[in-house]
C-alpha cells in the first residue's frame, strides 16, 4: 500500500552543482533538502558531485533527517569511490535510521574500457554487500544504469543490485522507453526497477520538452501501477529553483496524482 509519492525520489547534488557546463540559463542556489520540499517529494538520492560534499557527512545527513527515506552515495558522479568513503557511508547508515541504502552513480565503464566494467569488480561488490550488515539493519543497494549501457554484459553487476535505475541521456531517445525497460527486465529480473527522469536534457545541454518531459512521467506513473517498476527519481534539486518548466510541469504533476494510491 501507499501512495505514488511514496514512491517518488529527488536526486540530490550539493546548491549550485550544475551552474557550469550543462547550458543552464542561470545559476541555482537551492539545497537537496530545499528542493524536495518544493517539490514535494519525500525521499532524495544524495549524490556526491565534483567531490562536493566533502568527508565527513554528518551535518549533511542531520539536515536531511526530516525525509522519510535518503540513498547516500559510495560511488558519486564521474564513479568517484573510496574504501574510506563506503566505510563511512555505512557507518552514517548506522547512526540516521532514514537512510534506507547506498547508490552507485556513473557506476559502469564505457564498453571499450579495459578491466572490469564497473568500478567495483563483481568480488568488491559482494564484499560491499556483506559490509553493508555492519549498519545493523537491511540496507538496500542501487545503481545508475544508461540506455546506451544496456547491451553491455552486466547481468553479474546487477544481480547483486537491489535497485537498478535506468536513465536515458538524450531527450530525443525516450521514443524508446518500452523497449529499453523490457531490455533491463530481461538483464535483471530479480531487482528492483526505478525510472530515473531528467527534468533538462543534459546530454545535449537544452531544456527537456515539455511533452517529453509528460511521456516520461505518464510512462512511469503507468510502470508504477503495473508493478513493473518500484519507484521514480526526478533529477536533480539542483535545478529546481530556476523556473525551467519542465521542472514546473513535474511539480504541478506531482501535486496531481501524488496522493494516488498504490497497491
Amino acid at each position: 500500500m501507499g501512495s505514488v509519492r511514496d514512491r517518488l525520489w529527488l536526486w540530490g547534488h550539493e546548491a549550485g552543482s550544475h551552474n557550469e557546463g550543462w547550458g543552464l540559463p542561470s545559476s541555482s542556489r537551492m539545497t537537496p533538502l530545499e528542493g524536495a520540499v518544493y517539490m514535494g517529494i519525500p525521499n532524495l538520492i544524495m549524490v556526491r558531485y565534483n567531490s562536493k560534499p566533502a568527508m565527513p557527512y554528518d551535518q549533511y545527513a542531520l539536515a536531511l533527517r526530516p525525509l522519510k527515506g535518503v540513498y547516500w552515495s559510495t560511488v558519486g558522479a564521474g564513479g568517484e569511490s573510496s574504501v574510506a568513503e563506503r566505510a563511512h557511508v555505512v557507518e552514517l547508515a548506522r547512526r540516521n535510521p532514514n537512510i534506507v541504502g547506498l547508490f552507485m552513480d556513473d557506476f559502469f565503464h564505457p564498453p571499450e574500457h579495459e578491466g572490469d566494467l564497473g568500478v567495483l569488480s563483481v568480488e568488491q561488490l559482494q564484499g560491499l554487500k556483506d559490509e553493508m550488515s555492519a549498519a545493523g539493519r537491511p540496507l538496500t543497494l542501487g545503481v545508475t544504469l544508461y540506455t546506451h549501457q544496456l547491451d553491455m554484459p552486466l547481468a553479474p553487476y546487477l544481480a547483486l543490485c537491489d535497485d537498478v535505475s535506468l536513465w536515458t541521456w538524450e531527450g530525443p531517445d525516450l521514443v524508446d522507453m518500452e523497449a529499453n525497460l523490457a531490455k533491463l527486465e530481461e538483464m535483471a529480473p530479480s531487482s528492483n526497477k526505478l525510472l530515473g527522469l531528467y527534468m533538462w536534457d543534459y546530454g545535449l545541454h537544452k531544456p527537456m520538452p515539455l511533452d517529453l518531459m509528460r511521456l516520461q512521467a505518464e510512462t512511469g506513473l503507468r510502470w508504477l501501477q503495473e508493478g513493473r517498476i518500484g519507484g521514480m527519481i526526478l533529477l536533480a534539486s539542483c535545478i529546481c529553483d530556476l523556473e525551467l518548466e519542465a521542472v514546473e510541469w513535474s511539480r504541478d504533476w506531482i501535486a496531481r496524482v501524488g496522493d494516488l494510491p498504490l497497491d
